[in-house]
């Protein structure tokens, strides 16, 4: 600040006009399940620690080899087999107090509570709540959630959704092993046996489980759609960006399905476009065509209408929101004046410029309304702007009119 009294010069350093904004992380996800810790050096395991892994010899290292009843090495291994992905991953299998009546680590003794997580008497948080703790331990929060195996379970898949809702991500819930087509569309009324009676923008609802080869029994086995599809939405944000829906892209590394189900593109009669009409993403099988990801809508669909209920509109919205948040922070606690207001606006509408670029958003802007800042609220210290963008929707439907043109026949003999 400058002295009260100076007999000779200085220099007054003054910061004005826009900041740059950056944007926050999309291709995180946040697997929470059971890993046989017993197995790897004890210097690696971890429970109830939100690990960072980025490919499968970190995989191997503090998760252990795949083996039956643990979910986790699974995961990971169907997560890179699409090629890209930061994981953040956390075991709650304890083999020190899941035990069977021989006295031995048995995965099977991990409960829906495990999963779920609190905070414990030391004051940690466990289980999917420790995802929680992301940020403030590397920067970042996990954008895609998935428990495979107990989000078959209402419990585990509603507190993912919570959990959704307080970290602007989406959570992927898988169907139970053995259900029907009809069993997944009734699972959406009130009359429905399983876990898909939700009407959230943040839950996408997947089906049917996935069938891949198991190099240790020389067998196929099933596993859950919701770690493969987890994987594909990561590799699609960093091939395409986060804008793009993960529909109607290739799944890889598996060799069917648990159910086949009827796929034409263009009849709305076939079991994938019943069950995406549910809101439901399946699995696209036809003549050629590989297995692909189906439905770009999230549970909330066919309740809400908005545009919101499109998976890439809900993701879109939640980068926007989050990165202008934390750019915020340096202008925090500033004198407000109009410089101040000026600089937040052209820093917000410097990145909604850079998104349309990408192509991320089709228009949008950022602006200070005094009709909505009365003096009586400015006196609080408190500031309103309004932002309004528009992202691109899927090209969901594409319709051609066709029509028989008898005039076309004067061209014969020209």
């Amino acid at each position: 600040m400058p002295a009260n009294y100076l007999h000779g010069v200085e220099t007054i350093e003054v910061e004005k006009g826009s900041r740059s904004i950056k944007t926050v992380k999309t291709s995180v996800i946040g697997l929470v399940g059971t890993a046989p810790i017993q197995d790897v050096d004890s210097g690696d395991r971890t429970v109830n620690q939100p690990v960072i892994i980025t490919n499968e010899k970190d995989a191997r290292k503090y998760f252990g080899e795949q083996e039956q009843g643990y979910t986790i090495p699974q995961a990971l291994d169907a997560i890179f087999d699409q090629g890209a992905g930061l994981v953040v991953a956390i075991n709650v299998f304890n083999p020190d107090v899941h035990k069977n009546t021989s006295n031995q680590p048995d995965p099977t003794k991990v409960i829906n509570s495990d999963i779920i997580g609190a905070v414990n008497p030391a004051g940690n948080r466990t289980g999917m709540q420790g995802l929680k703790d992301c940020y403030s331990l590397y920067g970042f929060t996990p954008k895609i959630l998935i428990s495979p195996v107990y989000c078959t379970q209402n419990s585990v898949a509603t507190e993912l959704n919570v959990l959704a809702g307080q970290t602007r991500a989406i959570s992927l819930i898988d169907a139970p092993i053995g259900t029907k087509v009809s069993d997944a569309i009734s699972g959406r009324g009130q009359s429905g046996t399983i876990n898909f009676n939700y009407a959230s923008d943040r839950m996408i609802l997947c089906y049917p489980h996935l069938k891949v080869y198991d190099l240790a029994t020389d067998t196929e086995r099933l596993e859950p759609y919701s770690q493969r599809l987890a994987g594909v939405i990561a590799a699609k944000d960093i091939e395409k960006g986060y804008w793009w829906s993960p529909s109607n892209t290739e799944i890889k590394g598996i060799i069917g399905v648990e159910r086949q189900l009827t796929a034409m593109i263009n009849d709305p009669n076939s079991e994938v476009n019943l069950l995406n009409e549910a809101g439901i993403t399946t699995i696209f099988n036809s003549f050629g065509t590989g297995f692909r990801t189906w439905g770009n809508r999230s549970s909330a669909w066919p309740t809400v209408t908005h545009p919101k209920n499109f998976i890439n509109i809900r993701r879109t919205a939640d980068i926007l929101h989050e990165s202008v948040e934390y750019s915020m922070l340096q202008f925090i606690d500033f004198p407000i004046d109009n410089g101040l207001i000026d600089a937040i606006c052209e820093s917000v509408n410097s990145f909604i410029r850079t998104l349309i670029g990408r192509g991320a958003l089709i228009n949008g802007k950022c602006k200070y309304n005094s009709s909505k800042n009365p003096p009586e609220e400015i006196a609080l210290g408190h500031l309103l702007f309004d932002i309004e963008f528009m992202p691109p929707t899927p090209a969901e439907r594409i319709t051609f009119e066709s029509f028989i043109n008898i005039e076309l026949l004067r061209s014969l003999g020209q």
